[in-house]
């Protein structure tokens, strides 16, 4: 079975953000993908008859040869853009995204046909306040929600940012630069191991719950955040998403439910 002839999509920009992390953008071939809200997320799929980017380790499951393989990623890309953009993490002994991590600008992949996904700012009133917290490439969907309209809210809006190292900081350069044009706007990024860093790191060191314990939304925004002001969006490692779970539940804060409202929004990966 030819799987190649179901990629419906082709890779216009490829970079190497650091050694496990990447950012790639792929157009749709003959179609259009449809209009989507910002946060939301779609699947990419690769055949298994793709290479593997040298880095990988042994595959921790032998894929099946006679369907492509599937997975979902957040687009990171503005919601008016043709063309669709992810940040992508490594996973070494993964079965896609060694794959990922192999292709080339012109090489085809099949990406599916509409967005999906409730971690999105459109059902929160445009005076509320917005905390994005994530974990490496949690950052992506908040890239897509900032590029597209949540600079024209009125609420003030934070992103606080962890990783490992700077370099896995994705997006850092075009965040500053948001900080700098917007005055609703702020930045926080820390690293938690700071002694890898070639040219050092004079900013935070400390893992996201303690930031988020000492105040630095109160300290940006000269108010504190509270269930009355203030929604929450969490995304990345499943550690960080359940203890900020457990800190902003002591201030009151509730997980979002469709049934139930609230003022906590999660997606773990």
């Amino acid at each position: 079975m030819d799987l190649t002839n179901e990629l419906n999509c082709v890779v216009t920009q490829s970079v190497q953000v650091s050694p496990i992390m990447k950012i790639i953008r792929v157009m749709p071939q003959g179609w259009q993908f449809p209009p989507f809200e910002a946060g939301q997320f779609v699947a990419l799929g690769l055949p298994p008859s793709y290479a593997r980017c040298s880095e990988s380790t042994e595959e921790h499951a032998e894929p099946k040869p006679d369907r492509l393989i599937k997975r979902a990623y957040s687009i990171s890309s503005s919601s008016n853009e043709e063309v669709i953009e992810f940040y992508i993490t490594l996973v070494h002994s993964g079965q896609l995204t060694p794959r990922i991590f192999d292709l080339k600008i012109g090489d085809k992949i099949w990406m599916g046909k509409k967005a999906v996904g409730m971690f999105t700012l459109d059902q929160i009133d445009k005076e509320t306040n917005i905390v994005l917290v994530a974990t490496g490439t949690g950052v992506a969907p908040y890239m897509s929600m900032l590029r597209s309209n949540a600079l024209k809210r009125k609420g003030k809006i934070i992103v606080i940012h962890g990783a490992a190292n700077s370099w896995d900081l994705g997006y850092s350069s075009e965040l500053r630069l948001l900080a700098n044009m917007f005055e609703n706007f702020s930045y926080y990024p820390t690293i938690t191991e700071p002694g890898n860093e070639p040219s050092g790191w004079a900013g935070d060191t400390r893992y996201i719950e303690e930031i988020w314990e000492s105040g630095v939304a109160k300290e940006k925004w000269g108010f504190a955040p509270s269930p009355e002001n203030t929604h929450v969006f969490l995304c990345g490692n499943p550690r960080m998403v359940d203890s900020m779970k457990k800190l902003l539940a002591v201030d009151g804060f509730k997980v979002h439910k469709k049934k139930e409202p609230g003022h906590i929004h999660a997606e773990e990966f």
